[in-house]
Parts: C-alpha cells; sequence; structure tokens
C-alpha cells in the first residue's frame, strides 16, 4: 500500500521554453531529495527525464517524462515537459493531471513566445500558475525581468522568495518581512505579495488593515484561494546547475501549492437525455474510479504503455474498469509509478496520484477509465490543442512495406495527440501533419529507427477547398436508350452560398426538397442529394472538396418506367455542377497564424518577407532582450517551409508558432492556375 495519502500528493509540470532548464532542475530535485547521489547533465544524456536515445541526441526533451519521490512528508508527481515550439502539445497534453503549471523561464533570456503560450493556456484550463526563474547566477537584469513578466501577465505575478548574495543564495519574503536582497528590500516584497494574497479575504484584509500584519499560518487558505482564482502567480528563484534555491523551492511547494483536494478539479461532461451535463470528481478512494488517460507511449519492453490520473477512486488490481463507453471491463492486473524509463509496481494508485498500466490496448489517449454507477459517455472537458498545419506528403520507399509503414504510423499517432495523418481525396497523397519541420522530421526519424521504416517525403500540394459566391440555378436531363428499358431523370436546382449556424447543414451541404406536385417523386430525392453530395466530395471546378452551400430542388421530370436512381445520381450531380459553374466560384485556401520571434533590428525583414508571401502582419510586440514577437497571417501554402527561410535571415536566432486561422478565396491568378490544370474524369451521359 501507498505510505502518503491524497493530502500528502503535490503534482507539477514543469513547462518553459527549449532550454531554460526544466530537465536540469528536475535534476537538481532528485538529487535534493535524494533520489539520485548525484544530478544528471542533458550535456551527458545521463538525465532521468530525457531517457529516449532522440532526446539524447538532440540535446533536448521531445515527450513528457514522469517522476516521483517522496519528501519532507509530500509525495511528488513531477511532469518534466519538453519545451520547443513543435512540441508544445505535447506539453499542454499534460495539463489535467496536474494541480500547478510551473512555468520555468531563463533569468538571460526572458519571456519567449513559448512561455507566453503556456501561460495563457493554463489559464484557459482555469490551472494554478507558478513561475520559476532559473539560471539566476548568469544575470544581472532581474529586476527588469519581473517587470516585463508582471506587464505581460499582471501585477499577480509576485516573488516569494528573492536571490541574494548575487544569486547564490535565495531567502524568504513571503514568510520574512525584513532584510535585503539583490532586488531590494525584503519587506517591500512581503508587503506586496501579502497585500495580494488578502484581497481575496474580506475579513483577513479588514485584519491586515487594522494590525499592519498577519500571522504566517492564517495565510495559507487565503493564498491557495489566490491561486485558484489566478489572483497570484508566485515567482520562485533558482539556479539549478548549483543547486541555489531547490531546497526552498521544494519546502515552499509542499507548505504553499495545492493538494489534489485544494486544487481546481477537472470538468468531465457526459449526456443525459439531450443536454450536456457536467460532473466534477472528487478526489476520494471510496468513490467510484474516474481516470484521464494523458499520454500512452510505446515502451520496447512492456508494449503499449497508457498514463493515467486518478481523478476519484483508485486504480489496481481490485478494479476493473471501463473505458470510455466500452461496456465490457478491462482487466487491469499491475499498475505502475514511473521514474523516467523505469516502472516501479505499486498495489494501487490513490485517488489523485498519477500512475500507468501496460498492454492494455482498449485504451488510448484521452480515454476515461471508470467503474461502478459513472455515466458511460463521460469525457473530459475538451483540452484545446494546437492544431497541426506543417505537412510531408509520404510514400514507403520499397514496395510491399506499405503494411509496415501503416502499423508503424498508427503507433506514433497514438503516442502524439499533435500529429495527424490524412488522405487527402483531392490531391491523391497521404500527408503526414504535425506542428513544424522539426516535429515531423523527428517522428520520420523514429519510424526508421524504432519501426525499421523508411519513406519518401516531399512538400503536399496545398489542400484547397471551393465553395460558392452567388446565387445561381442548374439544370439537367439525362436521358440514356440502350435497347431494353432505358435511364431518365431530369433536375431543375438552386445554389446559394451558406451564412451562418442553419439547421440540417451535414458536411458543409444543406439539401432542401423544394419541388411541388409530384414533378420528383420522394423516392428520388435521396438519389439527387447522393449526387449532389459526390460533387461536394470531388469537387466541381478543381477537383477539391466542397463547402458552404445550399442546394434546393425545385423542379424536374421522371419516366414511370425509364427514371432509376442511377439516373437522378447523375442528373443531380449535373445539374450540381451546371449551377456550380454559374455561382461565381472560389478556391479557398488555409491561413496560418504565426508569432515570429526576432531580434527587434529584424522587424523590418521579417515584416517584408510577409508581405511578399502574400501575408499580413497583425501587430508586433517588444520583448526583454532586445526581442519581438511580429504576429502575422499568411497563406499556408508560402510558409510550409518557413523554418529553413527564418534561420536564414535570422542568423539562427529566430523562431515560430503557426496554428490553423482561417479559409480565404485565392488570388484570381492562382485559382486559374489551379483549375486550368484539373483533368476531370470523362463520364457518359
Amino acid at each position: 500500500m501507498p505510505k502518503y495519502t491524497t493530502e500528502m500528493i503535490r503534482n507539477l509540470a514543469l513547462t518553459g521554453s527549449a532550454g531554460v532548464g526544466k530537465t536540469t532542475l528536475a535534476e537538481a530535485i532528485l538529487h535534493q531529495a535524494g533520489v539520485i547521489g548525484r544530478a544528471g547533465r542533458v550535456e551527458d544524456g545521463n538525465t532521468i527525464s530525457d531517457f529516449d536515445d532522440l532526446e539524447k541526441e538532440h540535446g533536448h526533451s521531445l515527450d513528457s517524462g514522469l517522476l516521483h519521490f517522496d519528501y519532507e512528508g509530500a509525495h511528488f508527481n513531477i511532469i518534466d515537459t519538453p519545451g520547443a515550439p513543435d512540441f508544445i502539445g505535447k506539453a499542454i497534453s499534460v495539463f489535467p493531471a496536474v494541480e500547478t503549471v510551473v512555468v520555468v523561464i531563463d533569468a538571460s533570456a526572458g519571456v519567449e513566445t513559448v512561455t507566453q503560450r503556456l501561460m495563457k493556456r493554463a489559464e484557459e484550463r482555469n490551472l494554478p500558475r507558478m513561475i520559476i526563474i532559473n539560471k539566476i547566477d548568469n544575470t544581472e537584469d532581474l529586476s527588469q525581468l519581473l517587470e516585463a513578466i508582471k506587464e505581460l501577465f499582471g501585477n499577480v505575478c509576485l516573488p516569494v522568495n528573492v536571490p541574494s548574495e548575487g544569486g547564490t543564495k535565495v531567502i524568504d519574503c513571503l514568510g520574512a518581512d525584513s532584510g535585503t536582497s539583490d532586488l531590494g528590500d525584503i519587506s517591500d516584497f512581503h508587503t506586496a505579495t501579502v497585500d495580494q494574497i488578502v484581497e481575496v479575504d474580506e475579513k483577513l484584509m479588514e485584519k491586515y488593515l487594522e494590525q499592519g500584519s498577519v500571522p504566517p499560518d492564517q495565510l495559507h487558505e487565503p493564498f491557495q484561494k489566490a491561486l485558484r482564482e489566478g489572483h497570484l502567480v508566485p515567482i520562485c528563484f533558482t539556479s539549478a546547475r548549483d543547486g541555489v534555491g531547490v531546497k526552498e523551492l521544494l519546502d515552499f511547494i509542499i507548505k504553499m501549492c495545492p493538494n489534489p483536494l485544494e486544487g481546481n478539479p477537472r470538468t468531465f461532461e457526459y449526456t443525459e437525455g439531450e443536454e450536456t451535463k457536467e460532473l466534477l470528481p472528487k478526489n476520494e478512494d471510496t468513490k467510484d474510479l474516474i481516470a484521464h488517460v494523458f499520454k500512452v507511449a510505446s515502451d520496447p519492453y512492456v508494449g503499449k504503455l497508457s498514463v493515467f490520473r486518478v481523478h476519484q477512486g483508485h486504480a489496481g488490481s481490485d478494479v476493473n474498469p471501463r473505458v470510455d463507453q466500452e461496456r465490457k471491463p478491462v482487466r487491469i492486473a499491475h499498475v505502475f509509478k514511473l521514474q523516467g524509463k523505469q516502472h516501479d509496481e505499486v498495489d494501487k494508485i490513490v485517488a489523485g496520484d498519477i500512475g500507468a498500466v501496460a498492454k492494455v490496448d482498449e485504451i488510448n489517449y484521452n480515454s476515461v477509465l471508470h467503474a461502478g454507477s459513472i455515466p458511460e459517455d463521460i469525457h473530459l472537458k475538451p483540452l484545446a490543442l494546437p492544431k497541426p498545419m506543417f505537412g510531408l506528403a509520404i510514400e514507403v520507399a520499397s514496395k510491399g512495406a506499405e503494411a509496415k509503414l501503416g502499423e508503424a504510423l498508427q503507433k506514433l499517432l497514438a503516442e502524439d495527440p499533435t500529429l495527424e495523418l490524412e488522405r487527402v481525396k483531392a490531391t491523391g497523397e497521404t500527408v503526414l501533419r504535425g506542428l513544424g519541420e522539426q516535429h515531423l522530421r523527428i517522428k520520420l526519424q523514429l519510424l526508421k529507427e524504432r519501426y525499421g521504416v523508411d519513406v519518401n517525403t516531399h512538400p503536399p500540394k496545398v489542400a484547397y477547398k471551393e465553395t460558392i459566391t452567388s446565387k445561381a440555378e442548374g439544370h439537367h436531363r439525362h436521358k440514356k436508350q440502350t435497347g431494353g428499358a432505358g435511364q431518365f431523370g431530369e433536375v431543375y436546382l438552386r445554389v446559394e452560398p451558406l451564412n451562418g449556424e442553419e439547421e440540417g447543414v451535414q458536411d458543409g451541404l444543406l439539401f432542401v426538397d423544394d419541388t411541388f406536385g409530384g414533378s420528383v417523386p420522394k423516392q428520388f430525392m435521396p438519389a439527387i442529394e447522393k449526387g449532389v453530395r459526390t460533387v461536394m466530395t470531388e469537387g466541381a471546378i478543381a477537383g477539391y472538396p466542397m463547402q458552404d452551400v445550399k442546394v434546393s430542388v425545385y423542379d424536374g421530370k421522371y419516366h414511370p418506367v425509364d427514371s432509376k436512381e442511377v439516373a437522378f445520381i447523375t442528373a443531380g450531380k449535373r445539374a450540381f455542377i451546371d449551377a456550380v459553374q454559374k455561382a461565381k466560384p472560389v478556391l479557398l485556401e488555409p491561413w496560418v497564424k504565426m508569432e515570429i520571434t526576432v531580434p527587434a533590428d529584424q522587424i523590418g525583414d521579417i515584416s517584408s518577407d510577409i508581405s511578399g508571401r502574400r501575408g499580413r502582419i497583425v501587430g508586433t510586440e517588444m520583448l526583454p532582450g532586445n526581442m519581438a514577437v511580429v504576429t502575422a497571417e499568411a497563406p499556408l501554402a508560402e510558409v510550409m517551409t518557413y523554418s529553413s527561410q527564418l534561420k536564414s535571415m535570422s542568423a539562427g536566432t529566430g523562431s515560430y508558432a503557426m496554428e490553423y486561422s482561417h479559409d480565404e478565396p485565392t488570388p484570381p491568378n492562382i485559382q486559374q492556375e489551379v483549375v486550368a490544370a484539373w483533368k476531370p474524369r470523362a463520364e457518359e451521359d
């Protein structure tokens, strides 16, 4: 049985940009806790959380690594997450498993784009946040950095300890109210933080105003409330490489960070009749099990490994849970605690704890394990992950390896929720999509080294969409005589753009029967719709799927003997094409939102380059350290290989992130080229 209870657990995610020292900090924490005799180094490839060969080769985290340990009466679960923009989805995906999101900032690099995105996502998920400023021995501008943090994230960001003696020590400024530090008088920081905390408790505030101070033992509950409500984001200082501030950090987490009973519960949803209802789990062992799977990995020794957080009840060999909407329970023979690549078998995973189960094929990423009276369709309130936009068309390098490639890709897709595989019917390509060039490069390396599959790649063709911009009418009479019974069907229809949310829309089409008087018998209406939907899938002007079209069939003719379903399928299809070609059709192309971080003196070059790619600049924001973030929108077709161009323009100092924004009509000249290049399959009439 575990030696700890739910109240003793602290679940934290270490997040932040690449290179800020998250893995080094995790090593320092393990060393301080006595788990390891000597802290490993990323450069030496001997850290606990970055155990994968690819992580060692590339010198940074590529997946979330789990650590656990007991320290000073508390049980810690720490998730070390990757910080590269291409792997930010892996960091966000662990948010449902923790009470506190810890955002690490490099004191010399300042607040980077990934840091801002992570802070925003954690706030959106109503998660308590905490900032650690690391590498304090490597900068003299900590005061400036503090101001930049407050400017970006608000005055709720306040230090609870501060560096002293040139960054070789840290001093508690929450409990202490006197002394000096590298950043100024301790009393000033103490007063600012206490002022912020008491604002969430009216009675305590009155007492504070009367007496001028609050006993430390009365600050815990209001501190917790301030954290939960986002009214306070505490800041700690460390130099992980030298172990400075690590003990103070752990002490602070034990005393002030929420345990599973104190944190904001994750929201689950289920359906009751036509209504979607919310369920807030209770972190109690005696309740029916609710556990959410936030990570899936393929382990070479134990096979499929599913990592979960228990939000209610407990998981172990005495519980046979159901998975998602499967009615048949699965058997869990063993549960584990993970320490990097090491699996420590335990009797059970208590409420609020994090564990893993191996070799249960029914369990996937985002699955919910549940037992007892928990509704079958229960699921976690959807977590918004970045949409994969960077794509490569892939094909096997050697014939006969298709099945092997398919199996390997399915394993990669199961492990990474920000990886997608798409068979683009319009282009005939199989496209693997990720968050960036590095993301896909790593996945292709995995395909080759882990699964022995070589693939050829090339940039994919643009996946345009077709739509219409005006009303029009179309007509077609299909008549075919073959000696015996013939085929006859005649259709008149009207098309118009779909605007707003209209009921009855399916796959971008609203199909309406506006006939009267029996001009077209009702039994042939599904055939007409089938013909229309064929064009919606195959395209009418350039061979790309259509969207946002309303089709109203208002007249037609039939023959009592020769009219058949196949005749009205053809008539509906050709009438629809006729109408679309008259309705000012346009090609839509995907646009992406980009956040480009570069030295401030390169803003002009970046703006000019984006404009040359048919893009537009949305805004520019200055950052500490003479850096800037340029926010832009651009057609995906123009920035699919932007990584290499940005690297060249910025001499390797620039970085960017992009995600799908919206679709826009293509310029007329591009539309003409694409339409002219399309060669539709000839059809008999």
